[in-house]
């Protein structure tokens, strides 16, 4: 199998939450993206029903700095069967009854460089030099597939080639247990966590957590 270097690209922003399901009803980010946060950046920018991303590591180019704030969010949304069901036996959906407020500790002024592999499916029909290549065109072209964002939607990402002076932080730390990825057994997903740690401003991400999901 041909090796490649990896991919990378650099995001930015004001503010992100990366949520720590530990705590249940208060948003408290992680201090770093996690690497399923990270995919989803990737995939934002590109996205090919032909191959999934691998995140190698994550660079935490700013220091880690906290905000805090109340926000309305919505306990329960509408979804379509409820929808259906009222278009056809009548009801009502009045959002005041379901929003609440709640508290969220976030990052502020963060900076990432992600570094990621293109892993081909098997219904794949091309190399993937030519994903690899459409990547860096769309990254140099400031294009992509949706707006991405640093965990949360109303966290808009910047992106864009990384600039040789972009260095991580000196920071090493122990983040305790983080959300690796959501596994699907078929029927519903299961969320598959790691031990992580930050070195000297570098998040890996061990390379067997992708073998035991297969």
């Amino acid at each position: 199998m041909e090796i490649h270097p990896p991919l990378c690209v650099k995001v930015w922003g004001s503010r992100a939450c990366f949520t720590n399901p530990a705590f249940k009803v208060e948003r408290v980010s992680y201090e770093v993206p996690t690497p399923s946060a990270a995919r989803g950046i990737l995939s934002s920018i590109f996205w090919k029903p032909e191959f999934s991303w691998r995140i190698r590591k994550i660079y935490v180019l700013n220091p880690i700095k906290y905000f805090a704030i109340t926000r309305n969010e919505v306990k329960h949304p509408a979804v379509i069967s409820s929808t259906k069901k009222w278009a056809k036996d009548g009801g009502n959906y009045f959002i005041e009854e379901h929003r609440t407020q709640r508290h969220m500790l976030g990052l502020q002024d963060v900076a990432y460089i992600i570094f990621a592999d293109i892993i081909l499916s098997d219904h794949a029909n091309a190399d993937v030099s030519k994903y690899r290549d459409q990547f860096r065109r769309a990254v140099s072209l400031g294009r992509c597939f949706n707006i991405p964002c640093l965990g949360l939607r109303e966290f808009d990402a910047s992106f864009g080639e990384p600039d040789e002076n972009d260095k991580p932080i000196a920071d090493s730390m122990d983040l305790g247990t983080m959300l690796f990825d959501l596994v699907y057994d078929g029927k519903k997903a299961k969320p598959s966590f790691f031990h992580a740690e930050l070195e000297r401003g570098i998040l890996t991400v061990p390379s067997y957590l992708y073998e035991e999901r297969g």
